[in-house]
């Protein structure tokens, strides 16, 4: 593993293997992850440890990702000001402008390698690999 980077990663997505996927590359790379199942979960860890980055899928239970993005982005805490990654199976140009409303930085399409990964995340939280 890498020297700490000083980073926090929330990963937030229902498929344990991504999240693992994830991890084992943020790690890696010197950041700290944290892991959530859905939307709901996310919101609730999000007021519990300082968080840089986060990474979340559209298709989830309880809270999809665009559902978690608008209710995040409407609350007046600094956590609301949190960068977000979206990553998603959706590829067409209605769900990049849906992910951009909802308020993602920027959005990636399934699979996405560990490297790019690295990349977009390096660039959100202002660590240039």
């Amino acid at each position: 593993m890498a020297e700490s980077l000083g980073k926090r990663v929330l990963v937030i997505d229902d498929a344990s293997l991504v999240r693992m996927y994830y991890r084992d590359a943020l790690e890696r790379a010197g950041y700290e992850v944290d892991e959530a199942l859905n939307g709901l979960e996310a919101l609730e860890k999000l007021h519990g440890a300082p968080t840089d980055l986060l990474i979340v899928d559209v298709n989830m239970p309880q809270m999809d990702g665009f559902t978690f993005l608008k209710v995040l982005r409407r609350q007046e805490l600094p956590v609301a000001a949190i960068p977000a990654l979206v990553i998603s199976t959706e590829s067409g140009d209605q769900d990049v402008e849906a992910a951009r409303l909802a308020g993602g930085n920027f959005y990636l399409v399934k699979p996405v390698s560990q490297e790019m990964l690295i990349d977009y995340v390096g660039i959100l939280c202002g660590v240039f690999p």
